[in-house]
């Protein structure tokens, strides 16, 4: 039966969903702040609003009547969801997921003093007197990111006292919402970082996606590549720890977990109740079905029979490195595509910023081929790729 859906957030993940979902048959109406956004160039219909204003938000849900309502990104009036659930809306994951995992206030204290999970010692701040206290607390080298915000905006690393009064002012700038807090986490060093792809289903048991490794700059991935390298005992830690979180917040979807792997074992870091942007290595077909195609399944209730690993796959991508309101073009593909088994995606935005993610380069090879060469191929690809 074809559902209308609703999709809050109409960036590149949110493309690479309607796609999933138009080839289930499904209506989409893809929302966001600014027109022209990537979902919106393959959707049914398409709104532009800003989705932190409650009644702007109340009118677009109101005026399409959806089936299912999706959130994409974090800069929504999430408190809106619990009274869409009374009134019937299906909300993915949940309201309380959504509510919960836009929120690293939430989501840090559910994991940490609720279910007793290991995360990085942290403290939080909503002026500034409050962040020098928390610095001193915490100690230096820290990560400072605002309570609410995505793909590593406002995220910084103290590393001196030089450092201090920059990292609280790119916090607070960057931040989503209304709220000006941010936390202060303690440094980990650990040995490297993954992502756990979990489906938690309507009429199935929760499923877990082949690890995912990942590499970062200024707080947003750079590379991702999967398998990731993880011992079986740590593995199935951070099973059990995704499990128990997704299951906390109650719903059905696909969720991104992050964990740090570090001699001591597994620290839970982050979890997005959507496909996570270092899944998009999945579009290589590294696995039997994407992280897109997994959540139109499991939002759906379509069933999940299993998720298995098809070949080595990496992610690399295309940056901008200037600021334009005009309509990007790019040069390059002819000499990006030359080398087998690589793939480019450009997601269409429409206007370009420093450091924006423009698009993606794949790669992959035969299951148990090395991964640093395809991470290595990824990455060629991607470089060749420019944007004007």
């Amino acid at each position: 039966m074809t559902k209308r859906i609703l999709l809050l957030g109409s960036g590149e993940l949110g493309k690479e969903l309607t796609i999933a979902l138009k080839r289930l048959g499904q209506y989409v109406i893809a929302v966001d702040s600014y027109a022209n956004a990537p979902a919106m160039q393959v959707a049914d219909a398409f709104a532009v609003i800003n989705m932190l204003d409650s009644d702007a938000l109340d009118k677009v849900v109101a005026a399409h009547k959806p089936d299912i309502i999706v959130p994409e990104i974090e800069a929504i009036r999430t408190e809106r969801f619990y009274d869409y659930e009374k009134e019937g809306y299906q909300v993915v994951p949940s309201a309380r997921a959504a509510n919960f995992t836009m929120n690293r206030r939430a989501i840090r204290d559910l994991a940490s003093k609720e279910l007793g999970e290991r995360t990085a010692a942290y403290a939080y701040a909503s002026t500034k007197e409050e962040f020098l206290s928390a610095v001193e607390t915490i100690g230096i080298p820290c990560v400072v990111k605002p309570i609410m915000s995505s793909s590593g905006k406002g995220q910084s690393t103290i590393r001196g006292q030089a450092d201090v009064e920059r990292s609280w002012e790119y916090a607070i700038e960057k931040g989503r919402t209304h709220v000006a807090e941010v936390i202060v986490e303690a440094f980990v060093d650990f040995d490297s970082e993954i992502t756990l792809l979990t489906v938690t289903q309507k009429n199935g048991p929760t499923l877990f996606c082949p690890p995912i490794g990942h590499r970062q700059e200024r707080g947003d991935y750079m590379e991702s590549w999967q398998p990731a390298v993880i011992s079986s005992a740590d593995l199935q830690e951070a099973k059990r720890i995704a499990g128990e979180v997704t299951s906390s917040l109650t719903g059905t979807g696909i969720w991104g977990v992050e964990f740090f792997l570090a001699k001591e074992g597994v620290y839970f870091s982050e979890l997005s109740p959507r496909p996570h942007d270092t899944g998009m290595v999945t579009l290589s077909g590294s696995q039997n079905l994407s992280e897109f195609e997994l959540h139109a399944r499991a939002i759906l209730g379509l069933p999940i029979p299993e998720i298995t690993l098809e070949r080595t796959g990496a992610s690399a991508v295309i940056l901008a490195q200037h600021e334009s309101p005009e309509m990007p073009t790019y040069s390059g593909l002819a000499d990006a595509l030359k080398e087998s088994q690589t793939d480019i995606r450009i997601f269409g935005k429409p206007t370009t910023r420093k450091y924006r993610r423009m698009g993606v380069a794949l790669a992959y090879d035969v299951l148990g081929a090395s991964t640093d060469a395809v991470r290595a191929k990824a990455t060629h690809a991607a470089s060749q790729i420019s944007v004007k």
